[in-house]
């Protein structure tokens, strides 16, 4: 973490920047919808808790939420700050194994539930990974642009978690065939890895480039 103790920050209109304004408004923008997004997220969790019927979704939802909880505190705090938060971005550990099942089988054509009372596991499990995955995109465009090296640090970090959990959800449904994952054939798939080669040398400066 990028430490802003000692660091001073000029507006050229109005002079020194208080610590905790160091922020422009692209990023105050942005960092608002990481939070409400993250928000958003949680309550989804808390709203589809009570209807998990497999004990180990529920608690991959425990862990997930808990986690996601924590990330929120120290994304505030950085954000009221504009320092390096009390409690640092942690690394989120999924418990799945990296074993995918390959092909797919027949399944009953998706659609929307009608009632609360129609809620699955595979439902409540592509409601998590929608949730996560809209996470790790809302982030990544906010790093993109925030301006304060703190606040820019913790979302970065923080866009690795919600990929492993995406992954661990995904991985759930696997297993229990929700998400179904297709293959090309294997000459299809051979002639795309063999489609790029590595690149080669380095850049020429052009014939006119004059050096001093």
């Amino acid at each position: 973490m990028e430490n802003q103790q000692n660091q001073n920050h000029q507006n050229m209109h109005t002079g020194s920047i208080p610590q905790q304004m160091n922020h422009g408004g692209h990023e105050v923008l942005d960092v608002g919808e990481v939070l409400s997004g993250a928000i958003g997220t949680m309550n989804t969790y808390t709203l589809l808790k009570d209807h998990v019927q497999d004990q180990e979704l529920r608690g991959i939802l425990d862990r997930q939420y808990q986690f996601m909880q924590q990330e929120y505190n120290t994304t505030v705090d950085c954000f009221k700050t504009g320092q390096d938060p009390q409690v640092p971005t942690q690394s989120y550990k999924m418990q799945q194994n990296n074993d995918f099942i390959y092909g797919l089988q027949p399944s009953q054509p998706k659609k929307p539930i009608q009632s609360a009372n129609e809620l699955t596991d595979e439902c409540i499990s592509g409601l998590m990974l929608g949730a996560v995955k809209s996470s790790a995109s809302m982030k990544a465009v906010a790093a993109c642009e925030t301006t304060n090296p703190v606040v820019r640090r913790v979302l970065a970090d923080s866009i690795p978690n919600c990929i492993e959990m995406a992954y661990e959800i995904s991985l759930y449904q696997n297993k229990h065939h929700y998400y179904q994952v297709p293959q090309f054939s294997q000459q299809d798939m051979q002639q795309m890895l063999n489609a790029y080669a590595p690149a080669q040398g380095t850049m020429q400066p052009p014939n006119n480039y004059m050096t001093h």
